[in-house]
């Protein structure tokens, strides 16, 4: 019998765009598990709150009863935010299961095409037995949110791939394992930045990153505006050449933006380029095995 797909997410201070993520996985996910600080604590010690009408959002959304909400204690004041970031989801994952697809979403990650990269994850359902031994990790391509404006939402040109899913979920950094990675071509938009100028210092200073942001990206990201982002380069958080140039929508409306990625297919990656990654993969791990 196939694993299941078990759907999580860490659950904090963003908790309300969590109505946007959640109802594209619901439907193909077995269960979805959602980790939330029982004290209200962020992973640099902040504190937040969560109002009770979220909780019934949550109840009345539910129809099928996939919704367990899983409530400790993840903060640690000994460690680092990663450190936290990275406790806090192995303990998620422990409740989710080993022997399953375990998949791991934030709240302001908004999959286009969710059944798709389950159907992705389900060919590789062999490395679900004995996971430890063939650790592998699946990415999909973010289309990165950089800001709202007054007319639309400025945007990263280039998706971007991230981690979404593994068989094994040790976990190094973030969702990042140490093993074989597996390319899809899912896009995934990603509202990471795209918040009130209060929200994103909120959320700088208490993710996991909070220790290696790049000093001139808030500065950057003030300046920019729907009509000079072509005089700015390098925006990326880290390490800002990874992400060169931005682009324009002209629309705010999630669900709208979905269906233009869909349509016009301008932010698609190319199969050739994923058949590439993936070869190159199986080849570095097979002469990683060759080699042992």
């Amino acid at each position: 019998m196939a694993g299941k797909i078990q759907t999580g997410y860490l659950v904090s201070y963003d908790y309300e765009l969590l109505k946007t993520s959640l109802p594209t996985v619901y439907i193909e996910s077995d269960q979805i598990f959602i980790a939330i600080d029982k004290n209200r604590n962020t992973w640099n010690g902040g504190t937040f709150s969560i109002d009770d009408s979220f909780f019934e959002w949550i109840k009345a959304f539910d129809v099928d009863n996939k919704v367990v909400i899983y409530e400790d204690d993840f903060y640690v004041p000994e460690l680092t935010t990663m450190q936290c970031e990275i406790r806090e989801r192995k303990m998620l994952a422990e409740k989710m299961g080993i022997g399953n697809w375990i998949i791991q979403v934030d709240c302001d990650e908004y999959f286009v095409d969710f059944k798709k990269f389950v159907a992705d994850l389900r060919r590789y359902d062999s490395f679900l037995i004995h996971p430890e031994k063939n650790p592998i990790q699946v990415c999909a391509f973010w289309v990165m949110l950089y800001k709202y404006t007054a007319n639309g939402i400025l945007y990263v040109d280039k998706p971007m791939n991230a981690i979404f899913a593994t068989n094994f979920p040790n976990y190094k950094g973030g969702r990042r394992i140490k093993g074989r990675k597996i390319y899809t071509d899912s896009i995934v938009l990603h509202e990471s930045l795209a918040r009130t100028e209060e929200e994103l210092r909120f959320k700088l200073d208490n993710w996991g990153h909070n220790q290696e942001i790049d000093k001139g990206f808030l500065s950057k990201w003030l300046a920019v505006d729907e009509n000079n982002y072509n005089d700015f380069k390098d925006f990326y958080y880290l390490n800002p050449k990874k992400s060169k140039k931005l682009n324009f929508f002209p629309n705010k409306s999630i669900p709208q933006i979905k269906e233009i990625i869909e349509k016009e297919k301008r932010l698609s990656v190319s199969k050739w380029y994923i058949n590439y990654e993936n070869f190159l993969q199986w080849l570095k791990y097979l002469l990683k095995k060759t080699i042992k």
